[in-house]
């Protein structure tokens, strides 16, 4: 049975009253139960992060969900790969500059300043912009985080940003939120390493720690700035994600 979309559920009553019948009652039903379902789901993955996800996010859910296969990505160059064991280890690229939607947070816990700027950049994309449509997933979303001047720990400040599809660098859907601001992000240049699973302030020092290992002692990189880029939604217990050692400018 086709799918609809979410704004066509509140006109789902006035079909069945004009001759729907039964059918319209049973796709009713459906979207309500796929609504209910995927919403527990998230909401179970946001409780172990101890965010509360409220029932707003159902909308936004459902609609990332259906177009989870339809992803844009993020343009790069490859500037060159190193291998070990014949796997490749890292990776060094460069990124065009280009226009982001970003939202900074700084709750007492990662995974909390992540999860709620994630939700309002859901929002974001799904409908609460200037032209009321869904505008499309990118990938990887970028959260850039601070060391303490230790380096044992991360600042609680975190930006989370999601590049805005090609469709839309000129002329970018105004947000109604007025913490998600577009920001133009100049060119950058990275050394990336990928890492799997869940990604809590623990899992990011290890994985930082264990790149620099590999890396070994350099000074072409930043010490105190990195980001973790994501590439699958949170619900995704062993999703994909990169740690980028950021380059300093040439």
């Amino acid at each position: 049975m086709a799918r609809i979309s979410l704004e066509d559920l509140d006109g789902l009553g006035e079909e069945a009253e004009d001759g729907g019948g039964e059918d319209g009652e049973e796709e009713e039903e459906e979207e309500e139960e796929e609504r209910s379902r995927l919403f527990a789901h998230w909401e179970a993955v946001a409780s172990t992060h101890r965010v509360s996800l409220p029932r707003d996010m159902a909308g936004p859910i459902v609609q990332m969900t259906r177009h989870s296969q339809a992803r844009e990505a993020v343009p790069y160059v490859t500037l060159s790969q190193q291998e070990k064991c014949k796997e490749a280890a890292y990776e060094e690229r460069r990124y065009p500059a280009g226009k982001w939607a970003c939202v900074t947070k700084g709750e007492p816990m990662y995974e909390q300043s992540i999860s709620m700027s994630f939700m309002k950049l859901m929002r974001y994309i799904c409908k609460e912009n200037s032209v009321g449509c869904y505008l499309g997933m990118t990938v990887p979303v970028l959260n850039e985080i601070h060391l303490t001047k230790e380096g044992t720990e991360l600042e609680r400040e975190v930006v989370t940003a999601y590049y805005l599809p090609g469709e839309f660098q000129q002329n970018p859907p105004v947000p109604m939120d007025p913490e998600i601001h577009i920001t133009e992000r100049a060119p950058l240049r990275v050394i990336t390493r990928v890492f799997y699973g869940m990604t809590t302030e623990e899992t990011i020092l290890r994985e930082i720690s264990l790149f620099w290992e590999l890396l070994g002692s350099t000074d072409t990189v930043l010490r105190e700035t990195y980001i973790v880029a994501v590439y699958e939604n949170p619900s995704i217990p062993q999703r994909r994600n990169e740690i980028w050692f950021i380059c300093r400018a040439e």
